[in-house]
């Protein structure tokens, strides 16, 4: 495997500073922090510039805080400055990284988002025998139990830059024995490579024809019952040898149960949005929150659930604006919505084959 070296200086360049500025900045100019980098924007790169190259550059406490939704994490929020390291490091070896991960690898990575992992499920369901099996997984607090030295291991694979590598670990620093602190850029990327084991693992040593995962969570499609079992039992094995993980959840049911994965309760024929989300999406509804109504609404924009939440802002709430896309459903009477609801489902599920 080709290692990586001489990065340190390509990634620290001014230029190369201002573009992971200007990187930085994306949603977060309202912010405090952004403002006042912003103010003295050439003397903060100059200085950045100055201290890594002659290695006196330390990262700035984290602003720690707790968030409940969808479940409680607390998050390790980066200084302003130390976010445009990142994403100068992020630039360069991203790439470099992302050639060594398998297509069925979501979330964090250009066009793999929810909706591209939701797709790629729901036509492994269609093309599966329905009396076969789904094997789902998830692994327990994945980012609390990332061996910091496996990871060290794992990133010196393809960079041997040791500066570089020296300064990535310093971001996976955690106050505790093992994790990385969630709210980094870098430890999204983190847990791509982390992972990236255990999804060659699955794919040429059991030799799984689907299987996807998102970050922790993870589906293998298409086996019968005894594959199932034999595929838990080695990932188990592998996940507790290898990477110092353990599951915190699996379940074996038949592929006619549909999938619940990323946010969509999925099936051969039709995808729905998880119940939590309906209920949030009223919650906004009910509170005038616009802006979290519309992404609600692109997050339900190819599933059967787009029609009831149209009529639900109808009926109850046709003072909020509803974007043009949706329009055509919204406007239409309840029967008619169904129809083009389905109609909808239909091209999704083109959509789906044509991928």
């Amino acid at each position: 495997m080709k290692r990586y070296g001489n990065l340190y200086d390509v990634c620290f360049t001014r230029e190369a500073l201002h573009a992971a500025y200007l990187d930085a900045r994306k949603n977060k100019r309202a912010s405090n922090s952004c403002y006042a980098f912003e103010k003295r924007l050439g003397s903060n790169l100059d200085a950045l510039h100055a201290e890594l190259a002659d290695g006196s550059y330390r990262i700035a406490p984290y602003n720690a805080f707790e968030v409940f939704e969808p479940k409680r994490r607390l998050i390790h929020a980066p200084a302003f400055r130390d976010r445009v390291v990142q994403h100068a490091i992020y630039r360069v070896i991203q790439p470099i990284f992302d050639a060594t991960f398998i297509p069925q690898s979501f979330a964090c990575r250009p066009g793999k988002g929810t909706h591209a992992a939701s797709d790629y499920v729901q036509r492994a369901l269609q093309r599966v025998p329905r009396d076969s099996y789904v094997l789902q997984l998830d692994i327990r607090k994945f980012y609390h139990h990332i061996n910091r030295s496996i990871l060290r291991g794992l990133v010196e694979r393809r960079i041997k830059d040791h500066r570089l590598v020296d300064l990535m670990m310093r971001f996976a620093d955690h106050e505790d024995e093992a994790g990385v602190p969630i709210g980094n850029l870098l430890s999204q990327l983190y847990a791509l490579i982390y992972l990236n084991a255990l999804d060659h693992f699955i794919k040429r040593d059991l030799g799984a024809r689907y299987y996807a995962r998102y970050v922790d969570d993870f589906v293998l499609i298409g086996l019968s019952r005894d594959q199932a079992l034999r595929c838990r039992r080695r990932i188990v094995e592998f996940l507790g040898g290898r990477l110092r993980l353990e599951l915190s959840k699996s379940s074996i049911h038949r592929v006619s149960r549909g999938v619940n994965f990323v946010g969509y309760r999925t099936w051969a024929t039709r995808r729905l949005v998880r119940r939590f989300s309906l209920f949030r999406f009223r919650r906004a509804a009910r509170m005038g929150h616009a802006a979290s109504v519309v992404s609600s609404l692109g997050h339900a924009r190819r599933t059967a659930s787009l029609r009831h939440m149209c009529q639900y802002l109808k009926e109850h709430h046709h003072d909020l604006p509803v974007p043009a896309s949706y329009r055509r459903i919204y406007d239409a009477p309840p029967g008619r919505a169904g129809r083009l609801d389905r109609a909808g489902d239909h091209r999704g599920r083109d959509l789906c084959a044509r991928t």
